[in-house]
């Protein structure tokens, strides 16, 4: 589903070249959860973003569903990350000129997989029934995640990668979310990439992998 091979990034700073990521390889299975741990700075969102096609590696291969990520053009990694890619953030991304329901579908209709019945059931499974019409302004906290992450999934995509999406939410509440997105991972049956720092969220997933000094190393859950 997605590999990276001997992958490096390096950035400029005011104190010289910063190695985030020196030589990292991972791979991750269809249907398979994997949780990615580290300190901030330690270069998780930044393998994320590679991952995804938002950002490129200095050196080294990223594979997505057999596709060389590095070597495509901006548009067809644009069109990889709508059909084949559900991302969720910390920050929830919702558009507020949007009601409950048309974000909810705004990535499957994008992705040319709107699928109503679906959407319907997303929206019970989210407790979110009877919000359809109101905007993300008008919602909690807890529920604009459960909203993105409902998004995320509504095209069914064969991989969902998510960074620190529990960060912004209370301890209950994080706790609510984790729950009800490994519970739509397992009925989607996608793979699942989340960056975190918590061990609680890595927990429930099949492995963990921690980032230390640009390094990758397996890490007991």
């Amino acid at each position: 589903m997605l590999e990276l091979h001997q992958v490096h990034k390096t950035y400029a700073t005011p104190q010289g070249p910063l190695r985030v990521l020196d030589n990292v390889s991972l791979r991750l299975a269809a249907g398979q959860s994997l949780a990615l741990m580290g300190e901030s700075g330690s270069g998780k969102s930044t393998l994320l973003h590679l991952a995804a096609g938002l950002d490129l590696p200095d050196q080294g291969i990223i594979t997505l569903e057999g596709q060389n990520v590095a070597s495509l053009p901006e548009p067809t990694r644009a069109k990889l990350r709508r059909e084949q890619l559900g991302l969720v953030f910390q920050q929830f991304h919702l558009v507020p000129s949007l009601t409950v329901i048309d974000n909810l579908r705004l990535q499957a209709r994008l992705a040319k997989r709107d699928d109503a019945e679906w959407s319907d059931y997303l929206i019970e499974r989210l407790g979110l029934k009877g919000l359809e019409k109101r905007y993300p302004e008008q919602l909690s906290g807890g529920q604009q995640q459960r909203l993105a992450i409902g998004r995320a999934l509504a095209p069914r995509p064969p991989l969902l990668l998510a960074d620190e999406p529990t960060g912004n939410l209370d301890e209950t509440t994080a706790g609510e979310v984790l729950e009800l997105l490994l519970s739509l991972v397992h009925e989607t049956q996608c793979a699942l990439l989340i960056v975190t720092h918590s061990p609680q969220v890595a927990a429930p997933l099949d492995r963990c992998l921690r980032l230390s000094h640009g390094h990758l190393l397996e890490a007991p859950l």
